[in-house]
This record gives C-alpha cells, structure tokens and sequence, in this order.
C-alpha cells in the first residue's frame, strides 16, 4: 500500500455525506505520477494534515470555501517533499508546506508554497502547534479573546489541535484556564501536562452545573471550536464583557436533522439579548482571511514557546495515507488525542 515512484494514490469524495461521514464516502484511485510544467514542482506528500473543515468541504452547501467535488480529491494541508523541479526557486529534497490532499504526489506552480522553519524538530509540526491549527489558536484568542491576567478562560477541545495550544498560551498570559474535553485520560493530560487549572469531561452528567462550579467567577473568554451541548453548558455562565472567539463547530458539522430527534431549545432569543445586556463580543473567523498577514508575527512568537518548552505539543499520528478516511471519521467522534496528522508513505 506504501507510495511507489511511478503510482499515484487518490483518495477521492465518493458522494456526499448525510450525517455521519462512512468509509463508503471514500474511494483510493491509482493512477499516473503527475509531470511538472514549465515553472512548476512535483511534490510528494509526506506528512497530511486531518482537521474538522474538511468535513463541511464534502457538504455542497455555500461556505467560505468551494466544496469538494464528487470525484475530486480531498483537500488538506501537507508537508511534502520537492521530487522535480522546474521552478528557479524550489530544489529537489527540499520539505515545504503544501497543499497537496489526500493524495501521494501534486503538482504546484509554487505560490501556495512555504518553507519550513529551518529549525523545526520534526516536519510535521508544521500542520499543527507551528501551522495552521495553532495560528488559530493563537490570533482566535490573543486578538478576538484578548484575555487579561487573573481572568477566567474556557476552552472546549483542551487536548486538541487547536484547544490544547489555546489553553497554554492563555496561562502564558496569567489567566484561570478551564478545560472541557471526552474523558477522563484526556482532562488528566490537560490538566497534569498542559497546565491547565482544570478540565471537565462532557460526557458525564451536569456539564453545566460543574462548569459553574469550576468557574466560581463566571468565564471571561470562552474559545469555541465545538457548539453543542457544550455551548448550551457555558453561555449562561459569561460574565459582562465576555469575548468569544468562534473557530469551530465540531458536533453540530454532521448534524442531521429528524422528524423523531428530541426537541432543542432556541436560544436565539436569548442569545441576543445577553449579547447587549452584558456586551458580550462574539466573533468568528476563518484564520488566513482574518489574519494571514501575521503569520509571521505567529510563527516567531509560538517558535519560540515551543524551544523554550513553554508549548508542549501532542501529535496522534496515524501509518498510510490509505488510513486517511478512518482517521478522519475517528477525529470527528472525538477519538484522536492531539493533533490528527497521516504519515502519507508509512
């Protein structure tokens, strides 16, 4: 199953989903190693990266982005090395950050191209604390979050790509930090290795109940990258001025709804009125529209918390790139522990 010179491996979207994303939803394809044009590089994956948008790119519904086609294949983040080359700026052996899919080998005119740090411990890393996942922990809660010392600041997610790293950098800044993350392993890890104050596991009973019990002051800043019930648990508890940053909606990507699924509330009214009684900002963003001119100002700033061991970072890496589907299904049921990143030619 492993990569070969002259075979190039797809994973394509075989139909769309309802619900629940399935293996049927996938299809591997072979087919030829694709041939560099004038001023492009062949690139061949070695890293790619698993994170929950993919999931609404195999919704045809209008996003920010363009769905992925029936046919096509999945989109996603890698690190991949340069085979070929005909562009003057790129040279075989070379590792870049790319944007190859789920797929062995691509072709690229190199303007979606970057470098890695020249001091990155391991590659990888540049799909996780040091790329995308942790820019958006990063801008999503200094920028939107502004969190200020002593206040307290949730996060759902704790040990995830993305909470994990919004965790440490808020205690970083001097806040309370309390987790909410799916057992008991995982809020040991948060709370024992990440450093956070606490951390709650929302698969037992009255969330809420010891959400308001962990925050005794009530929550300055919540990072959402779930929705859900958890949403639900922490909105009564935001003090006046709560900021809350919006990146993510996990469990409500596959939602589906039924004739037969038991009632929600409708907080919408609600939600309003809080909003302008106790001035709570709520904003969401999509990371490199919002803020890609400071990635820079990103990757000097968590590159060197991570040297200095101040981010401690959890990679869940899986063996081939034929793994792919069944990691993805696994990252949006809450399975993975860290950042969800294939090894494409294990």
């Amino acid at each position: 199953m492993n990569a070969s010179p002259d075979t190039n491996r797809r994973i394509v979207l075989a139909r769309r989903p309802v619900g629940a994303p399935t293996l049927l939803d996938f299809r591997l394809e072979y087919g030829p190693v694709p041939e560099p044009g004038e001023g492009e590089v062949l690139l061949r994956t070695r890293y790619l990266s698993l994170d929950p948008y993919m999931r609404g790119r195999m919704s045809d519904a209008k996003s920010y982005a363009p769905s992925v086609a029936i046919g096509a294949v999945m989109v996603g983040g890698t690190v991949a090395e340069v085979v070929r080359s005909n562009h003057p700026d790129f040279q075989p052996g070379e590792l870049l950050l790319a944007n190859n899919g789920w797929q062995d080998y691509a072709v690229s005119n190199g303007k979606d191209l970057m470098r890695l740090p020249d001091n990155l411990e391991q590659p990888s890393w540049a799909l996780g604390v040091l790329g995308m996942p942790g820019f958006t922990a990063y801008m999503g809660l200094l920028d939107i979050g502004n969190p200020q010392p002593g206040e307290t600041v949730v996060v759902a997610a704790a040990t995830g790509a993305v909470g994990a790293n919004v965790g440490q950098i808020a205690k970083l800044k001097g806040c309370r930090v309390v987790g909410i993350a799916g057992g008991a392993a995982k809020c040991q890890y948060a709370v024992r290795d990440l450093g956070f104050d606490a951390c709650l596991d929302h698969r037992e009973a009255d969330l809420a109940g010891r959400l308001a019990t962990a925050c005794p002051d009530g929550i300055d800043v919540y990072y959402e990258n779930v929705g859900g019930k958890v949403f639900e648990a922490v909105w009564p508890q935001l003090n006046r001025h709560a900021r809350v940053p919006v990146c993510g909606l996990i469990a409500q990507y596959s939602q589906v709804p039924t004739a037969d699924a038991p009632a929600t509330p409708d907080l919408r009214p609600q939600m309003l009125r809080d909003i302008l009684t106790r001035s709570i900002r709520i904003q969401g963003f999509i990371i490199f529209d919002s803020y890609g001119n400071r990635y820079g100002e990103f990757a000097q700033q968590m590159g060197e918390w991570v040297a200095q061991g101040k981010i401690k970072y959890r990679e869940h890496l899986v063996d081939g790139l034929e793994n792919a589907p069944q990691a993805f299904i696994g990252l949006l049921e809450g399975k993975n522990f860290g950042k969800m990143v294939v090894k494409a030619d294990a």
